[in-house]
């Protein structure tokens, strides 16, 4: 009798903050915030017209010059060829993770070298002008979907994309300039620039 005593409490408490925490409280706040913020409880997800284009909250792999480009990403997905093996495939939202390689992985500095070269190979006019690296567009994010780059990442790519859609760089550098989300009550978070809404905002200067 006086285990059971002793365990009955315990069982009420448990099953009680169970359901208090793991479903009442889930519900909640989940109605709280379809009413508050509708748009960011369902995914804040950008349409084009009536059509899905994406979310502001994942990225996209932008590879066509004509667009600017978002963080390298490690996500990795099922080899179509072999179930049992795993290929990149960049802002996979299924499989969110960061290469966990360190400041002294050689892997590491030879995949930020690699990607270095690349940037700098396509964005001729900007090296050209002396601009630095961001360090942003070389390395990956710790979930590999980050939506975001930074102004200086933007910037650095102005030239190419300008010269890929011929317009005028003053031109596509004030569009970027326009799309700087400032930090939140200015000072919370960083300057940042939403890759997706950026180049939807691009294909509208035609």
């Amino acid at each position: 009798m006086t285990i059971v005593r002793t365990i009955r409490p315990a069982l009420v408490v448990f099953l009680f903050l169970s359901v208090v925490t793991g479903i009442l409280y889930p519900l909640a706040m989940t109605g709280v915030a379809g009413y508050v913020l509708p748009r960011q409880a369902g995914g804040s997800l950008v349409m084009k017209g009536d059509r899905l284009v994406g979310s502001t909250l994942i990225g996209q792999n932008f590879a066509d010059a004509r667009y600017f480009h978002g963080r390298p990403s490690v996500t990795v997905g099922p080899d179509p060829a072999d179930p049992s093996k795993t290929v990149a495939q960049p802002y996979n939202a299924a499989a969110s993770m960061a290469s966990n390689a360190g400041p002294t992985s050689r892997a590491l500095v030879e995949r930020v070298a690699a990607a270095v070269s690349r940037l700098k190979a396509d964005n001729p006019e900007a090296v050209l002008a002396g601009l630095p690296v961001p360090m942003d567009l070389v390395t990956s994010s710790g979930s590999g979907l980050d939506p975001d780059i930074s102004p200086q990442g933007a910037l650095f790519q102005v030239a190419r994309v300008a010269r890929a859609r011929h317009l005028r760089e003053e031109t596509v550098r004030a569009l970027v300039d326009r799309m700087v989300e400032r930090p939140l009550m200015g000072w919370l978070g960083e300057p940042r620039v939403n890759v997706l809404e950026l180049n939807l905002a691009l294909d509208t200067l035609h």
